[in-house]
C-alpha cells in the first residue's frame, strides 16, 4: 500500500488524513487493485456497480455510447480521482456510462460495506465522502447547464467561464484535444474549431494548442445572451 500512498493522498476521500492513518485504516478493510491496459474496458454501461473506484495510476475516460455508434465523452479522470461513489449506495446501482482507460491504469475498488467501515474507522472519510457527492452534483449541474445552451458559441462561453472560475486565471489550460472538447460540448469538431476561430477574430479569446486566453471577459459573458 505504501507504493500508492502519494496517489491516495491526492484522493479527496482521504483529504486531511495523515499518510500513516490512510495505511492503517486501509489495512483493516478488503479492497482489490486491478490493472488495465489502454482500450481495455473497466466497466460497461448497464453493468452492476458494487464498488467505488480510486484511480491509483493512469487516466480513464467516461463515455456514453449510442446505438448509432456515436460516442460522447462525458469526463476524463486522472490519478487520485474516484468514480462510482454516487452509484454504490443507490437502488439502481448500474453504471450509466462506459469507463475505459486512456493509458495503463491501476484502479483500487472498495465495496459499499468497506466504505461504511472506513467511515467508522475515521470520521474524516465520511465528511470527505459527503463532500465528494456534493461536488459531483455541482459538476453535473454545470454540465447540464452547458449542454442546455442552444448555440455552439453559448456552449463554448459557458464552458470557458466555468473554467475561468475554477482556474482563477484568464489563461486557461484545457486538458483535452479539440476532438474530446467537442465531445464534451456535444458539438461537431469542425463546428467547434470554426466558432473558436470566429471568437478569436472578434477579439474575445486567443488560443494556441491546449491554451485558451480570455481577452475580453465582458464579451465572453455577453456571448451567453446573444
Amino acid at each position: 500500500m505504501k507504493d500508492y500512498i502519494v496517489q491516495l493522498s491526492k484522493c479527496l476521500l482521504f483529504k486531511d488524513i495523515d499518510e500513516e492513518d490512510i495505511i492503517q485504516i486501509l489495512d483493516k478493510i478488503d479492497f482489490k487493485i486491478m490493472i488495465y491496459n489502454n482500450n481495455e474496458v473497466i466497466a460497461i454501461e448497464g453493468e452492476d456497480c458494487h464498488s467505488l473506484g480510486i484511480i491509483l495510476k493512469g487516466k480513464v475516460e467516461i463515455q456514453k455510447i449510442f446505438p448509432s455508434g456515436q460516442v460522447m465523452t462525458i469526463n476524463i479522470f486522472n490519478e487520485g480521482n474516484i468514480f462510482g461513489e454516487s452509484l454504490v449506495f443507490s437502488r439502481e446501482h448500474v453504471y450509466p456510462a462506459t469507463i475505459t482507460p486512456i493509458e495503463h491504469s491501476e484502479i483500487m475498488f472498495i465495496k459499499k460495506e468497506d466504505i461504511i467501515k472506513l467511515s467508522m474507522l475515521n470520521s474524516k472519510v465520511l465528511t470527505n465522502f459527503v463532500s465528494i457527492l456534493s461536488q459531483r452534483i455541482l459538476m453535473l449541474n454545470n454540465r447540464i447547464a452547458n449542454l442546455s445552451q442552444d448555440t455552439i458559441r453559448k456552449k463554448i462561453a459557458s464552458y470557458l467561464l466555468h473554467e475561468y472560475k475554477k482556474q482563477k486565471t484568464f489563461i486557461l489550460n484545457i486538458p483535452y484535444t479539440r476532438k474530446r472538447m467537442a465531445e464534451l460540448l456535444n458539438v461537431p469538431r469542425p463546428s467547434l474549431s470554426r466558432e473558436l476561430s470566429h471568437m478569436k477574430a472578434e477579439g474575445i479569446i486567443d488560443f494556441d494548442k491546449n491554451t485558451i486566453k480570455i481577452l475580453d471577459i465582458q464579451l465572453l459573458e455577453e456571448s451567453l445572451f446573444g
